[in-house]
């Protein structure tokens, strides 16, 4: 039932695709793409549940019988990027391209809701739908959160595409998958004074380079060579003149980890290091640290559930310093994040590029991924409360 449904709607929900690419809209733009996806949902009869997101949405399918909620998610923002590609459909709006694939995300979604949709008769729970706004910018998942979408949800699905996977391959694994992703702008305060007599100021961009320079001795000297960590400076901004010694600079960048205990270590160090370097300059210096994702961590029986429901083979995953703000949701609610290929060419552009492109044929697979991760989830929590058991074992 689920291929014959799939195959029906499938030229559908490419089409779809493609009008979505050609339109897209950034974090917490996204009214127009809400209100498309809306009027889809409720025209296929998929009831849409009342929230007060602004943008983003939540839709409910209700089984025959009543049983565990889980959830489906995608996110449906773009990126501030102009698109480079020759596709038919490449976006018709300046500066803005779906470079991260989101498109294919929730275009996936519709597709997975037509099919429950379709399926509701032997569905023994409710699925819920999510259509996440912001997740590139605006931590939309926080957003999600603090409305209070997803309570009573037991489990909670979704996936990014891959390019570098080759169209309807799936990597999934428990544990680690990507990065938590942090955020730093260092401020040093000295004093300025002219080229020709620095010593009657305190050469901050002095300051500034001890400090970069020693902060790269965090992950060479004070992590576990076999725990990945990421501290990358990627903005340094100092002085407006060739013969003026300015009286501040500044500098800003990531950190990139897999566990909390890492982000604690790599924190505390990167404050150490930047405070005690700047005074003994003779400078001070204020740090703006910032979380933009935390590290993705399948749960482990989430994951092991959904691995042995799924047909398409399942390889090990690479793990990638990418972040990604599903994690948010892990934090309060069992779930897994897989990656799926869109692309797998060697010359394929990767997530964020201009000349990124996802390939229709990923939406098959990703259909399949979360119809099946959906039919034996709820199986699976039918099973444990029939049997008395914990969620986890």
């Amino acid at each position: 039932m689920t291929t014959i449904t799939k195959t029906n709607i499938l030229p559908e929900i490419i089409n779809l695709r493609h009008q979505f690419h050609r339109h897209p809209e950034l974090s917490n733009q996204e009214y127009e793409t809400t209100k498309q996806i809306s009027a889809i949902l409720a025209n296929w009869g998929i009831p849409i549940v009342p929230t007060t997101l602004a943008t983003g949405l939540l839709a409910e399918i209700k089984g025959k019988q009543p049983g565990p909620t889980i959830a489906l998610r995608a996110d449906i923002d773009a990126l501030p990027v102009q698109e480079q590609t020759n596709l038919s459909f490449k976006s018709e709006t300046p500066g803005v391209m779906h470079a991260c694939g989101h498109d294919l995300h929730f275009s996936s979604l519709l597709g997975a809701a037509y099919v429950l949709n379709a399926q509701r008769e032997s569905l023994k729970g409710t699925v819920r739908l999510l259509f996440q706004p912001a997740e590139e910018a605006g931590h939309g998942g926080d957003q999600v959160l603090a409305k209070h979408v997803l309570g009573g949800v037991q489990a909670i699905v979704g996936f990014h595409n891959n390019p570098n996977l080759p169209v309807g391959q799936i990597a999934l694994q428990a544990g680690p998958l990507m990065a938590g992703c942090y955020r730093f702008l260092v401020t040093i305060h000295g004093a300025g004074s002219h080229g020709a007599r620095p010593e009657k100021g305190r050469d901050p961009i002095v300051a500034q380079a001890a400090i970069i320079s020693q902060l790269q001795t965090i992950v060479s000297r004070n992590n576990n060579p076999f725990d990945a960590v990421v501290l990358s400076v990627t903005k340094v901004r100092a002085g407006k003149t060739w013969n003026v010694l300015p009286g501040v600079a500044t500098f800003e960048g990531t950190v990139r980890t897999f566990s909390d205990e890492q982000t604690t270590l790599v924190k505390k160090r990167f404050y150490d290091i930047v405070q005690n370097t700047a005074a003994a300059f003779g400078q001070t210096a204020d740090i703006d640290w910032s979380v933009g994702a935390y590290p993705i961590h399948n749960d482990s029986t989430i994951t092991a559930v959904v691995k042995k429901g799924l047909k398409t083979p399942v390889i090990k995953p690479e793990l990638t310093m990418t972040g990604e703000d599903f994690a948010t949701f892990e934090a309060q609610i069992p779930g897994t994040f897989a990656f799926i290929g869109s692309n797998g060419r060697p010359d394929a552009a990767d997530l964020h590029d201009p000349q990124f492109v996802g390939e229709d044929e990923t939406i098959s697979t990703a259909i399949d991924y979360f119809v099946q991760s959906a039919h034996s989830l709820l199986t699976y929590f039918n099973s444990i409360k029939s049997e008395g058991r914990p969620i986890h074992d």
